[in-house]
C-alpha cells in the first residue's frame, strides 16, 4: 500500500524518546508503529488496546487507604484496628478455618 499522506502529531518529547527507544528495541520506528496501530484500528473497528482507568493509588495516609482501579475510595482511616485485634483475641470470637465451616455454623 502506497504511503501518500503525512500526519503531524504533537507529543511530549520525553514520551516520544522513551517510546522510540522501546520501539527501536523491537525493530520499529515510531512511524511504523503508528501505521501498525492504524491498521489495527481499521481491523478491530476501535482502539487495538484496552483503555482503562488509573491503577490503584495508595493514599499514604498511614492506614492503607487507597483508590482502586475502578476509582473507588477504600478508606481504612476510620477502622479501629485495636478493636479488631481485641475482638479476634477474645475467647468468645469464633474463628473459622473454611468458608463451608462458617456457612454451616450460620445454618443458611
Amino acid at each position: 500500500m502506497a504511503k501518500n499522506t503525512t500526519i503531524n502529531l504533537r507529543v511530549d518529547s520525553v514520551i516520544k524518546e522513551q517510546a522510540g527507544e522501546i520501539l527501536a528495541s523491537l525493530g520499529l520506528t515510531l512511524s511504523e508503529a503508528f501505521n501498525l496501530m492504524l491498521h489495527q484500528v481499521r481491523l478491530v473497528r476501535g482502539l487495538p488496546f484496552e483503555v482503562k482507568q488509573r491503577l490503584p493509588v495508595e493514599l499514604n495516609d498511614g492506614h492503607g487507604s487507597y483508590i482502586c482501579e475502578y476509582g473507588h475510595l477504600h478508606d481504612y482511616s476510620k477502622l479501629n484496628l485495636d478493636a479488631v485485634e481485641r475482638e479476634i483475641a477474645s475467647p468468645d470470637t469464633k474463628i473459622y478455618d473454611t468458608p463451608d465451616e462458617m456457612w454451616t455454623d450460620l445454618d443458611v
